[in-house]
């Protein structure tokens, strides 16, 4: 039997399709208020989940388009490293349910702490993927080192402030979307400037 290598294309298409889903699922989530509701009482209602939705939509979008930047070259794959894929996607699908936990439930300290744990296992999981793909491919990261202690730092400082204040414990976490929504100084060098 030949030696078949493991290509990184299926890998890919399959995250893509996966985080695709994930996106799609958040969005069946917002209902429109009953009609008893006036219009504007109505949206006064829903801002809260449009802004939960809203944050959610941004970190499963900033962790496809670092996915891209990540397996970018990566010719081929390891079953440390398709596992470690599956454990990030699985870690981004529990991102819907966290959230529609907040709308169905509301900004309180138990609901925001448990979407703000959501948000920490991809970053855990990003973690070990990234950690993995970078030594099979000896590229660095993307991200800098000090980047990713600092969204650690806020993500893990969030869970105990939501039971203080759950909307600096949000900001705290959409701190760290504001942080990752920017992209690299690297990745900003190669789009620009590509190499021939």
């Amino acid at each position: 039997m030949p030696n078949e290598r493991l290509s990184s294309s299926r890998l890919e298409a399959f995250s893509d399709g996966v985080i695709a889903v994930i996106i799609t699922i958040m969005v069946l989530e917002l209902k429109v208020p009953a009609r008893e509701v006036g219009n504007l009482a109505g949206l006064h209602d829903v801002l809260p989940l449009v802004f939960i939705y809203l944050l959610s939509f941004v970190m499963v979008g900033i962790y496809w388009v670092n996915h891209h930047y990540l397996i970018d070259g990566l010719e081929q794959v390891t079953h440390g490293i398709l596992w470690s894929n599956l454990a990030l996607l699985f870690a981004l699908s529990l991102i819907p349910w966290a959230t529609n936990w907040v709308a169905l439930r509301g900004i309180s300290s138990f609901s925001v702490a448990l979407y703000c744990i959501v948000c920490q296992l991809p970053a855990i999981a990003w973690w070990l993927l990234s950690t993995l793909i970078c030594r099979r491919s000896g590229k660095p990261l993307a991200g800098s080192p000090g980047q990713q202690v600092f969204s650690t730092i806020l993500y893990t400082g969030a869970i105990p402030v939501a039971y203080y204040n759950p909307y600096i414990s949000l900001a705290m976490i959409s701190l760290v979307a504001v942080r990752w929504f920017l992209p690299p100084k690297k990745i900003v060098d190669l789009t620009h400037n590509p190499k021939p």
